[in-house]
C-alpha cells in the first residue's frame, strides 16, 4: 500500500509543510565556575519554556583520575561533585520549583560525558568558559570540544547574566540547505514567544578576484542571496504559520562582524554546524569559532546531520531502527 505526500511548488516527493521537529531535554555541565552557574539557570528557564526535563551533569573523570590517584583523592573527587550537584539542583528548584530535574555524577571525562547523557535528541548548554579560562576571550576546551563533536545541538550561554529579553531568534542562514536546522531554530522561536529573524551575512570581498566569479556577477550573486532567503522564509513560515519571520541579508566585509553585531538585538543565535570532512573529525567552522567567542547573546550550534523528534527523517530513522533488529 502506498501514500502520497502533497508536492511544493510542482516538485514531487517535496512536502508542502515540513516537519514540525520538537526540541528536546535539556543536559548542561557544571563544573563549579560562575559560567556554569550562569549556563545552568539558562537551561533550567530553557527546560521550562520546553516543558521538557533538565538534567544537571558533573563528569568527575574519576576513570581517568583513577590512574594516577588514590582511592582517598577519588573519594573526595566525588563527594566534591555530589556536593556541586546539590547546590546547583538547589538553586535551579528556588527559581523554577516545578521542574522536572536529574543529576548525574559522571565517570568519563566531561565532552563524552555530556555527548553521553544527551543521547540522540537531546540539547547540551554549556558556559562560554569552564575553570581557569580567560574572562572574556576563549571559550573552555570542553565547550569546544562538545561543539565541534555532539551529533546533538550545543547552546554556548554567553552575553549578561540579566540580559533583557529582545523576543528575537537569530538564524544565521547561507542557502537552501539550511532548512533541517533552521526549523529547529523556529521551534525554538516559538517556544519564547519571539521573532525569528533570517540572516544572511555576505562578505564582497570573499567573490573579489576570483577565477570563479567575477565582479559583474556580484550583483547577481547579491540577488540569489535575497531570494534563497525569501525562500528559505517562505518554507519556514509554511512549516509555523503563527510564526513571525523575517528575512535580511546583509552586506560587510567580515560575516562573523556581520553576526557578532546583530546579536546584540537576539535573545538565541542560532547556526548550522558543517559535515565533518570524510566523515572525520570534528568540524566547527571559523564563523562558529567568531561567533561562540564574541557573540552577545547564547549561541546555538545545531549539525546538519542532527534529526530531531517529530520531522520527516526521525520519521524515516524510528521505521529503518525497527526494520533492522541490531539497531540501539
Amino acid at each position: 500500500m502506498s501514500s502520497a505526500r502533497e508536492t511544493d511548488g510542482g516538485h514531487p516527493g517535496r512536502p508542502e509543510r515540513p516537519g514540525r521537529p520538537e526540541l528536546g531535554n535539556v543536559v548542561v555541565g557544571v563544573d563549579g565556575s560562575p559560567a556554569a552557574r550562569t549556563a545552568a539557570l539558562w537551561a533550567a528557564a530553557e527546560a521550562a519554556r520546553r516543558g521538557r526535563a533538565l538534567h544537571l551533569v558533573h563528569a568527575a573523570d574519576t576513570d581517568r583520575r583513577a590512574l594516577f590517584a588514590d582511592a582517598e583523592t577519588i573519594q573526595s573527587v566525588r563527594e566534591v561533585g555530589r556536593d556541586l550537584l546539590i547546590r546547583t539542583a538547589e538553586a535551579v528548584w528556588e527559581r523554577y520549583p516545578g521542574l522536572s530535574l536529574t543529576s548525574e555524577l559522571g565517570r568519563q571525562e566531561p565532552v563524552a560525558g555530556l555527548l553521553a547523557a544527551a543521547g540522540r535528541h537531546g540539547t547540551i548548554v554549556v558556559g562560554h568558559r569552564g575553570l581557569g579560562g580567560f574572562a572574556t576571550l576563549m571559550l573552555g576546551s570542553v565547550g569546544l570540544g562538545v561543539a565541534a563533536r555532539a551529533d546533538v545541538p550545543v547552546i554556548v550561554v554567553r552575553g549578561e547574566d540579566e540580559r533583557p529579553e529582545t523576543g528575537t531568534v537569530l538564524a544565521a542562514v547561507n542557502g537552501s540547505s539550511d532548512l533541517g536546522w533552521l526549523l529547529l531554530a523556529a521551534a525554538e522561536a516559538e517556544a519564547r514567544k519571539a521573532s525569528l529573524r533570517l540572516l544572511s551575512g555576505w562578505n564582497v570581498f570573499a567573490h573579489v578576484g576570483s577565477v570563479a566569479t567575477m565582479l559583474d556577477d556580484l550583483d547577481g550573486t547579491a540577488r540569489r542571496r535575497v531570494r534563497d532567503a525569501k525562500e528559505l522564509a517562505d518554507r519556514v513560515r509554511r512549516a509555523h504559520p503563527g510564526l513571525n519571520v523575517e528575512q535580511h541579508v546583509e552586506t560587510g566585509t567580515s560575516t562573523p562582524g556581520i553576526l557578532i553585531e546583530a546579536s546584540r538585538g537576539a535573545d538565541l543565535l542560532v547556526m548550522g554546524r558543517g559535515r565533518r570532512p570524510l566523515g572525520l573529525g570534528p568540524a566547527l567552522g571559523r564563523v562558529a569559532h567568531s561567533l561562540i567567542h564574541h557573540a552577545h547573546c547564547p549561541v546555538e550550534v545545531v549539525p546538519h546531520t542532527f534529526t530531531a523528534p517529530g520531522t520527516d527523517a526521525d520519521a524515516d530513522d524510528a521505521a529503518d531502527d525497527a526494520a533492522d533488529p541490531d539497531a540501539p
